[in-house]
């Protein structure tokens, strides 16, 4: 087996760079395995167990992304016993639930030279059923999820402290050391962020009425995408139902400066709630791809992403299913990012060196995971997604966080994520929170005020800019010595990427 070695920073620009994860899809639409893979090279193989009538979500990629082709897809997948749930011609993607066990092979079978892969979604049936105005022949199906489901890596951390009294009469800025670190309350000298700017929150909502927020969100833009990876604009669809982790996040990115509570790193831009969490705590691809592709179709400025694309943390590009979600989440990712989004991501939480692991316990998370081999080919995405800005996160003094993520050419830049106080939903209050989900909202409020100070740049522009003004970091231990020893110069190394990120310079 090889070792996973670190890859060179991946910014693409507006194109997508392919990599040879997802060459890999273009040749696993019939479910074999690439020639080129060998079994001393391929990751450990996660059956996804299709039968029939047990209701899947799948991915359905075009050879070409256009209207006509992704059309000719469409009759492929209704020609196979499937229902076509959502259909994104600009990516060439189609979102499709079946309950025949074979759909995977009929679905090319009849889609001939148009379908370039398919893929299972998840590995477990759909719960949330098909929408009810797709006239499936299996009804709507399921809709109870499993209560109290937890995932600590793809959020928060498990037993983070969380104080939910009411916000005091006073700012609580005082309290915001996170803000001190990155020079956000230098930045603010300069500028609060303009109201042009919006950034995407995609995450599992943002409390409509916290006296904090609510003047700052974009409702007009504001969406769920967990009904099936459909986008649901209607009225609170998008608001946070049994997670606050979306409220606290949009805190630390652009909490109000009005007089109560808490200040943002941009309180002067607005956010759009994009619903990918659903109530069990999944962020399925469909989820996560309508997501992506929203932000890019309502223009909007950056997307904050503090997760991981569920049910694998590594998604493998030599296995079938898997390869065809990361050509459909990368698609989504790479136009959205030509559209002038620009995207942060959460490391995530397993404190694992992502450029030199070889190893997944987790995966599937959805219904019974497996000790696996993964190789260079597997990615945590979106973190790993090239044009993505990938962030680890570090405690009051600058260490790295002991459960922050890591990885020489993998991390760019590093923010707090250690007790960071912000908003929540229990009486419109203020908690504290630890994870790297709360280090990337840091840096998507950083990129909200570069674009308000220079609304011109583009993503490219941008990530490369806050690379070079973040503040060099030499390695030092992490935090209780905790996970992989730091490797790599002071300019770049695996704990720090380019340094820590710098609000003041952005907005000079």
């Amino acid at each position: 087996m090889s070792v996973r070695t670190h890859r060179p920073h991946r910014y693409a620009g507006a194109a997508f760079a392919a990599s040879a994860a997802l060459l890999a899809s273009a040749m696993l639409a019939s479910g074999s395995a690439s020639a080129a893979t060998t079994a001393e090279d391929a990751s450990t193989p996660v059956p996804v167990v299709t039968t029939d009538g047990k209701l899947m979500s799948y991915v359905v990629n075009a050879k070409v992304a256009n209207p006509g082709q992704t059309a000719l897809v469409e009759k492929a997948v209704k020609a196979s016993g499937g229902v076509v749930v959502q259909s994104w011609p600009q990516i060439g993607v189609v979102i499709a639930h079946s309950d025949r066990g074979a759909f995977r092979t009929d679905v090319v079978k009849n889609g001939a030279n148009a379908v370039k892969s398919v893929g299972a979604s998840r590995t477990a049936a759909v719960t949330e059923g098909t929408p009810t105005d797709l006239s499936a022949s299996w009804g709507k199906g399921a809709s109870g999820y499993k209560q109290g489901h937890a995932k600590p890596a793809n959020g928060d951390l498990s037993g983070a402290t969380e104080n939910t009294t009411a916000p005091v009469a006073d700012p609580r800025e005082g309290e915001q050391w996170d803000m001190t670190a990155i020079k956000a309350d230098q930045a603010h000298r300069i500028t609060d962020g303009d109201r042009s700017v919006v950034v995407g929150v995609l995450d599992s909502g943002i409390d409509p009425d916290h006296p904090d927020l609510q003047a700052n969100i974009d409702v007009a833009d504001s969406v769920s995408c967990v009904d099936a990876g459909r986008p649901d604009t209607t009225p609170g669809a998008w608001a946070p139902t049994t997670s606050d982790h979306g409220t606290h996040v949009a805190g630390t990115i652009g909490a109000a400066r009005n007089g109560v509570g808490i200040v943002g790193v941009a309180p002067g831009a607005r956010m759009a709630s994009v619903k990918v969490v659903n109530d069990d705590g999944f962020i399925y691809p469909e989820y996560a791809i309508c997501g992506f592709v929203w932000a890019g179709q309502h223009k909007m400025d950056v997307t904050n992403n503090s997760y991981y694309i569920d049910p694998m943390m590594y998604w493998c590009g030599d296995q079938p299913d898997q390869a065809a979600v990361l050509e459909a989440v990368g698609r989504a990712v790479a136009w959205s990012t030509k559209q002038g989004v620009v995207h942060a991501a959460a490391s995530g939480n397993a404190a694992t060196d992502l450029s030199n692991n070889t190893t997944d316990t987790s995966s599937p998370n959805d219904t019974t995971p497996i000790a696996r081999t993964i190789d260079e080919g597997c990615l945590d995405i979106p973190a790993e997604l090239p044009g993505v800005v990938t962030v680890s996160a570090t405690t009051r003094t600058g260490q790295l966080a002991s459960f922050s993520n890591r990885g020489l050419g993998v991390i760019d830049v590093a923010a707090p994520g250690r007790t960071i106080l912000s908003t929540v939903v229990a009486n419109n209050g203020y908690g504290t929170k630890s994870g790297t989900s709360m280090a990337s909202p840091h840096v998507a409020g950083v990129l909200a005020l570069m674009k308000s100070a220079h609304p011109d740049w583009t993503p490219a522009q941008m990530v490369a800019k806050l690379r070079a003004q973040a503040v060099d970091h030499a390695c030092a231990p992490a935090e209780n010595n905790g996970g992989p020893a730091c490797v790599g110069p002071e300019a770049d190394n695996s704990y720090y990427g380019e340094g820590i990120v710098d609000a003041l310079a952005a907005v000079r």
